[in-house]
């Protein structure tokens, strides 16, 4: 770092995103993105007269793009913002609803970006540890004197709690905001969203990244009361009002209205995840539970680390952490049916 960086953020350990080679060489299973193209109403409506409104700001309320996800979730429009990204997002919530003396809670195993983001704001951690089958101890979510981040389905894990057992950390912590990160819920989860309707403290976070193929466009939202929306809000036009481009508005309206084509993807990959998990189980691996569109699978004869290797070799990129507790295991993405065989013949060939 230079002279001049602030030293207050001298430690900072910016999150490491997996590997994004440009020359698509690998079978890229190591950053859950979708096998499939956006939705073929997506593409119709990207068109050369849209490309051509570029020179144009962006609606800085998203009005038409917010009006389409409150419909979806059957949602009031005031109950909906939305980010470049569910990372954005968060962020937002992270700066509305902690500080120096609120610290936020969450799991010792889950996204590295949120003790990233805790150390670029300032605001303590309060480390949750996974039991040793990497489920939740829903004892440990009692009471908490902080803002509450709950991963559903977690991630690495692929681990789901139920809207029940979120319920139950909603009533426990009445007086803090509990924020439901629900990236992977599509592939096998049951969503928090019906609870806004009880609980003014939840706030769902979900992302079009995943279950509907637009990770390139860069586009998540929030889901909860008014009053927390309108917090949202107030982050983010103190901040970057025009945060989501105009092709990105578009893409999200058309991807919301395009129900079939959701659940035929997501249902696909949720099957090919099934089918995947079996076979991996048939080669003697251990796998989590997953209901998200990727597999922690750990080998039974090669440490991660090497077996990551090896298969990077092989031409196939799976996300190895390099951490205590995980350093034998592999986040494996979903990807198509022949990318999962492709996978399968490679770890029967290095005899995994």
């Amino acid at each position: 770092m230079s002279r001049f960086f602030t030293k207050s953020l001298s430690a900072l350990q910016p999150y490491t995103p997996g590997e994004q080679p440009q020359d698509m060489q690998y079978i890229k299973l190591n950053t859950n993105e979708s096998p499939f193209p956006p939705s073929p109403r997506v593409l119709e409506a990207i068109d050369r007269e849209e490309v051509s409104r570029l020179y144009l700001y962006s609606d800085p309320d998203c009005r038409a793009l917010i009006g389409a996800i409150a419909k979806r979730f059957g949602l009031e429009p005031d109950q909906v913002t939305v980010g470049n990204g569910s990372d954005e997002v968060l962020w937002f919530a992270l700066r509305a609803f902690c500080d120096e003396n609120t610290p936020l809670a969450y799991s010792d195993i889950t996204y590295g970006c949120y003790s990233t983001w805790c150390g670029l704001l300032n605001v303590p951690s309060v480390l949750l540890p996974l039991k040793e089958d990497y489920s939740v101890d829903l004892s440990l979510y009692q009471k908490l004197d902080a803002t509450v981040m709950v991963t559903n389905p977690n991630a690495p894990t692929g681990i789901c709690l139920s809207p029940a057992q979120i319920e139950d950390i909603l009533r426990a912590n009445p007086d803090h905001v509990v924020i439901v990160d629900e990236a992977y819920v599509d592939f096998g989860g049951e969503s928090c969203v019906p609870l806004i309707r009880r609980y003014d403290n939840l706030l769902v976070v979900q992302t079009c990244s995943k279950s509907r193929s637009l990770a390139g466009a860069r586009l998540g939202f929030a889901m909860g009361s008014a009053e927390l929306i309108a917090d949202l809000n107030r982050i983010k036009f103190s901040f970057n009002p025009y945060n989501v481009n105009r092709l990105t508005c578009l893409a999200g309206i058309r991807a919301m209205e395009d129900e079939d084509y959701f659940r035929l993807c997501t249902r696909t990959v949720a099957e090919t995840r099934d089918r995947t998990a079996e076979a991996l189980k048939q080669m003697d691996f251990r796998l989590t539970d997953s209901k998200a569109n990727f597999l922690f699978a750990q080998s039974s004869r090669i440490p991660g680390g090497e077996l990551y290797r090896k298969l990077k070799e092989k031409g196939i990129l799976v996300r190895h952490f390099d951490k205590p507790r995980l350093e034998d295991r592999l986040r494996i993405t979903v990807g198509s049916r022949e990318q999962m065989e492709a996978l399968l013949t490679a770890l029967r060939d290095l005899g995994a």
